[in-house]
This record gives C-alpha cells, sequence and structure tokens, in this order.
C-alpha cells in the first residue's frame, strides 16, 4: 500500500505516529505530496481524494482512503495483535472516542484555521480572514489550559495508558509552534506530559 501525504503537515504525522507505535510503519510505501506547489490539487490526486487534503492512503486493489482517523481505524482493525490505541473495551473505546473528538473539534481544528488565517499560506486557493485567525487562537489557548488540568496527577489523557488521544493531541502542540502558541509555565501538567510524549520513539518519525 501507499500512503500519499505531506511529511512536515500535521496530520500525516498523527497517521505515521499511530503506524511506528504498532509497528507497522514497514507496511507502506510513503510518497510525499508538494501541497504548497499544489499537488493535491492535480486531477490524479483529486480522485483520490475529492477532498484534495493529505494525508490518503491507497491500498493495492486500489482503494482509496482518506482522513486520519479513518486511515488509523484501518490499521487498528486490520492488525489487532499489535497494541491498541484505540481502546480495548467498551468504556475504553467511548473514552478515545470522546477526547478524540474534544481534540479535532476544539484544538486541532482551532489550530489549522489559526494558522491558515494567519499566516497567508494558502492565500492563493482561500480567502484568509485575520479576525477569524486570532479567534481561533484563543480557542487553542483555552483548550490547553483545560488539557493542563485534565493531566493533572495523569500520565496520559485518558485510559491510564497511552492512546491516539496523545498522539493527536501531542501533534497539534507540536504544530502550534508555527503560529506562536506554545505551553505556558503555569501549564506543568501539560508540559510534562509533552515531555514524556517526545521521548517515545514514534514522536521522531
Amino acid at each position: 500500500m501507499k500512503i500519499l501525504e505531506t511529511k512536515t503537515a500535521p496530520n500525516p504525522r498523527r497517521v505515521r505516529m499511530f503506524m511506528s507505535e504498532k509497528g507497522l510503519l514497514d507496511q507502506a510505501e510513503f510518497v510525499e505530496v508538494d501541497i504548497l506547489k499544489g499537488e493535491n490539487l492535480t486531477p490524479d490526486y483529486v480522485a483520490k481524494n475529492p477532498m484534495k487534503k493529505v494525508p490518503v492512503m491507497e491500498l493495492d486493489d486500489g482503494t482509496c482512503i482518506a482522513e486520519t482517523m479513518a486511515i488509523c481505524r484501518y490499521f487498528e482493525e486490520s492488525y489487532p495483535d499489535t497494541p491498541t490505541l484505540l481502546g480495548d473495551t467498551p468504556v475504553e473505546k467511548a473514552l478515545v472516542e470522546q477526547w478524540l473528538r474534544w481534540i479535532e473539534f476544539s484544538f486541532f481544528m482551532p489550530t489549522g484555521m489559526c494558522f491558515q488565517h494567519t499566516t497567508g499560506y494558502f492565500k492563493d486557493r482561500m480567502n484568509p480572514i485575520r479576525e477569524w485567525g486570532e479567534e481561533c487562537r484563543t480557542t487553542v489557548e483555552k483548550f490547553m489550559h483545560f488539557l493542563d488540568k485534565q493531566l493533572d496527577g495523569r500520565e496520559y489523557i485518558c485510559c491510564d495508558r497511552f492512546t491516539a488521544a496523545d498522539i493527536n493531541a501531542f501533534t497539534t502542540v507540536a504544530f502550534a509552534r508555527v503560529v506562536d502558541i506554545r505551553i505556558k509555565p503555569e501549564q506543568t501538567n501539560l508540559q510534562a506530559w509533552y515531555d514524556r510524549i517526545k521521548q517515545r520513539p514514534s514522536a521522531q518519525v
């Protein structure tokens, strides 16, 4: 199989960390897509993912699967003997899903909107609204405060073990640096958690 990605982008990093934790990086060929040059806008790429985003997984039979968590779900279900990252029990699965949604809607998406609307990176293909980007910055900072409180006395975000929730939050904290959003000195729980995750081999891929 192939995974079409932009290595510096946060969504592909989420997939690579997920695969690394499950020991599956050797199961796919990673193909670089230059989104700044618009390679994700070409007819060939759009045929694989009409949403024109990265990453996309192309299976050997030609089936294409887009969206980060859909790709991660494929690996979770296809390789059940590897460490589970989306929960084992019904309660764990529900808690991980809860956190994935909170992180996606209140942390990752606002970070992306702050990036797109304040940096002008995609100004050739969208209409940046700086005020919206700055409002999203406030949302991100509030969520980081919320996450710091959640991590008080905890090693991981939920389920008392490393899950996809940690991957998605970690990659978002790292990505937020491009818009100068950083962990505040008083957010000691968040900083300690981030430092722990950063030491994992999957954080290096």
